[in-house]
């Protein structure tokens, strides 16, 4: 980081002030009021007329509005400083003010499964055909829920079961730290030594790997129990919900047919052998026989340059401002209101996520900044996701809540925007590193996306039979990453099952692949708004986007003339990055 670049941290007052505020406990006191209402209307059976079935798809909104208005900002104050008390306290009352709504879900899906066959004709109506998407799919999932009494009962062990095995990881991986200097007693977090892997001293990335490898060694046992705690809630619930496989579920989440996930895998699977090839070209660039882990993020070129906070704020809205001038100004917002939290601390959690408030209409964003051009592309990657935000803001919420796989779409479309920005306006000694960065992005999006992707299913058929020991999870892991990144890897990491927080989430399993549906499908729409004239998609592109919560991924494909089911859909998008590691090995 450049001396004197100051990071900054967000500002939620606008959200709330503080846990103490009245506009805080107004809203505790409104989502109470607001779940009291929607269970009465629950507590007969379905009205159908097309008002009355409006009125409890309003209510319905409401309450989850409120709800997770709330839990958004407790968590972001939590995950800046999991250390805090207070904040966890209040994740917690809020979940458990929440319970309930959990409920109402259940029973609301069963409401409009008892008044199916009425559906149809109500759809029909002018004031409610909208909702058509999103009535059918909460019909299809009441199909895989247990009874509400059963369904109750699971969400109150939740807090105490697998959302505290949860939390349980990301206290454990948000402190854990190793000795780096023995002479002044320097410690660093296991999120800073990752940060040293884009170091362009290799003795440096190697001594932080091994001290990364030793901080996750010695909390392997209390992440493995968590690991393991994880997947167990989720094989126990969502085999009696009558899912055939998490795989199943996780479809339905991600709103793709098995025909869709079946084709990107295996366009994923094909595309090994050129990123592969990559990988021994940079091995020949870096001077060394093979790449091991910690040179998988090294720099080449010369784009070992640092950037200020302050020139990040004006590079990307720019660069966002050749394709869309409305997302420009957005992000241009987005930096002066002080919606990210972009400095690396103790306590702060890894990684990056961008959290949207519907009370509000406003979004935040967490990243851990450390001034490289990487650390540019995840800023620009999540304000990708607040753009996302602000245009379905005004939309009804149950039309507002798109899939994963759709969700990365945005965001890696912002990061194609910065990217080819940076290459077009790139001098002729930058260009090796800029592209070079991109592959490498590209590489994670695909080959460790799919090494993740085989880990989680080898994970899941090895625990519905036993728990799996923190050695076996390193064996499995080491495994996947043989079958993707082959002979092009010479040391492997078999700890990433602790590093990555996705594989801790009893809700969403397999949130892996929607990131290279993201990267493929984002990179195809860049090349059509390319083609097009860039700012002459612009609109198209919001109208995409604004639809993503209410159809199918597939529709929403169709919408901009792709067909997802076939593989030949996918090879189009590796072919781009293709052209990309061509350039790339005839450089190196």
């Amino acid at each position: 980081m450049p001396s004197g670049s100051k990071v900054p941290h967000w500002n939620l007052n606008s959200i709330y002030p503080a846990f103490d505020s009245p506009e805080y406990k107004g809203d505790l006191t409104r989502l109470q009021v607001s779940i009291d209402a929607l269970l009465a209307l629950l507590d007969k059976p379905l009205d159908k007329k097309p008002d009355a079935l409006l009125r409890l798809i309003t209510a319905y909104e409401q309450a989850n509005d409120i709800a997770d208005n709330l839990l958004a900002y407790a968590e972001a104050v939590y995950t800046t400083d999991t250390r805090a008390p207070r904040a966890l306290a209040e994740v917690n009352a809020i979940e458990a003010a929440s319970l309930p709504l959990r409920k109402a879900v259940v029973v609301f899906r069963q409401r409009l499964s008892e008044a199916a066959d009425s559906m149809p004709h109500l759809l029909n109506d002018s004031k409610f055909a909208q909702y058509a998407f999103f009535v059918n799919k909460e019909i299809t999932a009441a199909r895989f829920q247990l009874s509400p009494e059963m369904e109750d009962l699971a969400n109150d062990l939740s807090r105490s079961g697998g959302d505290a095995w949860t939390r349980l990881h990301e206290a454990i991986s948000s402190s854990a730290s190793a000795l780096w200097n023995e002479q002044s007693g320097e410690r660093k977090t296991v999120i800073e030594l990752r940060n040293l892997a884009t170091d362009p001293d290799r003795s440096v990335r190697e001594k932080a790997f091994l001290k990364e490898i030793e901080v996750w060694k010695s909390v392997e046992i209390p992440l493995a129990a968590a690991l393991n705690g994880v997947k167990g809630v989720s094989i126990s619930l969502d085999t009696r919900r009558g899912w055939d496989s998490l795989l199943q579920k996780s479809a339905f989440q991600s709103r793709i047919s098995e025909k869709t996930l079946n084709a990107l895998i295996a366009a994923l699977e094909a595309s090994l052998p050129l990123f592969r090839r990559y990988l021994k070209d940079k091995a020949r660039a870096l001077n060394v026989k093979q790449c091991a882990f910690y040179d998988l993020f090294a720099p080449l070129g010369v784009e070992s340059r640092k950037w200020t906070w302050e020139e990040t704020a004006d590079y990307i809205p720019k660069r966002f401002d050749t394709f869309d001038p409305d997302m420009g100004a957005f992000a241009r917002r987005a930096f002066e209101s002080a919606w990210i939290d972009a400095e690396p601390r103790a306590g702060k959690v890894g990684g990056a996520y961008c959290t949207g408030f519907p009370l509000a209409g406003e979004s935040r964003i967490l990243c851990n900044f450390d001034g490289s051009f990487d650390a540019l592309c995840t800023v620009a990657h999540e304000l990708g996701h607040a753009w996302h935000h602000e245009l379905i803001k005004d939309l009804p919420s149950s039309l507002a809540r798109y899939p994963m796989t759709l969700a990365e779409t945005a965001s890696i479309f912002a990061e194609t925007l910065l990217f080819e920005s940076a290459l077009n306006n790139a001098e002729p000694s930058e260009r090796i590193g800029l592209i070079e960065s991109n592959l490498k992005d590209a590489c994670q999006v695909t080959v460790d996306i799919l090494s993740r992707f085989y880990f989680e299913r080898a994970l899941f058929e090895e625990r519905r039979v036993a728990e799996v020991s923190p050695t076996r999870l390193c064996e499995l892991m080491l495994d996947a990453q043989t079958r993707t990144y082959g002979d092009a890897l010479a040391i492997q990491h078999p700890y990433m099952w602790a590093v990555k927080s996705h594989y801790y989430s009893p809700s969403l399993a397999f949130y892996n692949y929607p990131y290279a549906f993201g990267l493929l499908f984002s990179l195809s729409l860049y090349a059509k708004a390319r083609d097009s004239g860039g700012a002459d998609f612009a609109p198209s592109y919001r109208a995409l986007l604004k639809a993503t919560g209410s159809a199918s991924a597939e529709d929403v494909a169709r919408s901009a003339g792709f067909d997802i089911e076939q593989q030949a859909f996918w090879d189009k998008g590796v072919a781009l990055i293709a052209s990309r590691v061509e350039a790339f090995s005839a450089a190196v």
